[in-house]
């Protein structure tokens, strides 16, 4: 992953982003550590109407669609190969009412010193077990991993994001710390225009991430969030909803922008999958998924250790939708191309 602030910046430079840069694909399987209270069934984390839960799926596509997916395949399609792959890495955590709160504290490049994080010092809920994103407890190398903290609160309805967080004594340092409103009704500018989030793009994760619970409810009823190597995405704009853009370096002019929505095709045939992975499948035909950092991996679900349904016993694997090509899914139009400045302007 690669995040940009003010200036853009790439994984080679060694200074604080507010995205990771992009990894090497993730070799993590899908947890197995006794799981913790997961999100809600289906995916209502956010209460009413939000951009990502909208139903796109009788939406005209783009008229630049054809050749945003023609440019996209013509530069490799997917990372890692161009193998449309699945990374467990990410966990959800929910928090109980009761659960313990940790102080946290900022890094001394914090936010890059914008205003697109919340303030810290500040308090969040960590309930027993949660654990970073790529760890087995709450410390993390953030010089070298996303180390994402992604936390809801459904008792005060908030949902705290880290991105470079661990562990420092009782309570965590973060390089970003990003606070969501649960009850709010998000517009396509999300927390402001040019602002980013835990995600380069601006969106909040968890909202876009799905959980084996999701899966094993029968639906998700949200988009999905993917992401693409920075060489592939085009540099220097992005597309409503996203509100920013990392490190995207390509100077094609059809190459898919920071937020651009791909919707899969009604007309691919999806016969040969499971009950269970039709699910996933009717959500990328309903709602989408959105391009939100830089990586390859291509989509995010979560890690099972915060949920009770397990990705084995519902049969999905990292390469369980490989065979759906770049050329299988068309783009949603959400308006022109935003210019990038990295100015945030928080609403």
């Amino acid at each position: 992953m690669n995040r940009g602030v003010r200036t853009a910046l790439t994984c080679t430079v060694a200074v604080v982003a507010l995205a990771a840069c992009g990894t090497a694909p993730s070799s993590q399987a899908p947890g197995s550590t006794p799981s913790s209270p997961s999100t809600t069934a289906g995916g209502a984390l956010f209460s009413g109407p939000q951009p990502w839960t909208a139903d796109v799926s009788g939406s005209a596509a783009s008229e630049r669609s054809p050749a945003i997916i023609a440019a996209l395949a013509d530069a490799g399609g997917w990372g890692n190969g161009g193998v449309f792959q699945v990374d467990f890495a990410m966990p959800v955590w929910t928090a109980p009412a009761d659960a313990p709160r940790m102080a946290v504290t900022p890094t001394p490049e914090y936010c890059g010193g914008g205003p697109d994080c919340d303030p810290l010092p500040a308090e969040m809920p960590v309930p027993d077990g949660a654990v970073m994103e790529g760890s087995q407890d709450l410390t993390c190398d953030a010089a070298a991993e996303d180390c994402h903290l992604l936390i809801a609160d459904p008792a005060n309805r908030r949902l705290h994001e880290i991105y470079q967080g661990t562990q420092d004594g009782d309570g965590l340092t973060a390089g970003a710390y990003v606070v969501w409103d649960l009850d709010r009704a998000y517009t396509d500018e999300l927390r402001g225009p040019q602002c980013t989030s835990a995600d380069a793009a601006g969106f909040p994760i968890a909202a876009l991430t799905p959980t084996a619970d999701e899966v094993a409810s029968g639906r998700i009823e949200h988009a999905l969030r993917f992401i693409l190597p920075n060489d592939r995405m085009k540099a220097g704009v992005y597309v409503p909803p996203a509100t920013h853009a990392g490190g995207p370096e390509s100077a094609a002019p059809d190459a898919p922008p920071y937020g651009v929505h791909l919707r899969l095709r009604a007309d691919v045939d999806t016969s040969a999958y499971s009950e269970q992975q039709r699910v996933v499948i009717t959500a990328l035909q309903t709602y989408g998924m959105y391009l939100s950092d830089g990586g390859e991996i291509a989509l995010t679900f979560a890690d099972d250790r915060s949920s009770t349904a397990k990705w084995s016993e519902l049969g999905i694997d990292a390469q369980s939708f490989a065979g759906l090509p770049v050329d299988a899914f068309e783009v949603i139009d959400h308006g022109p191309e935003v210019p990038v400045t990295y100015e945030c302007a928080r609403n």
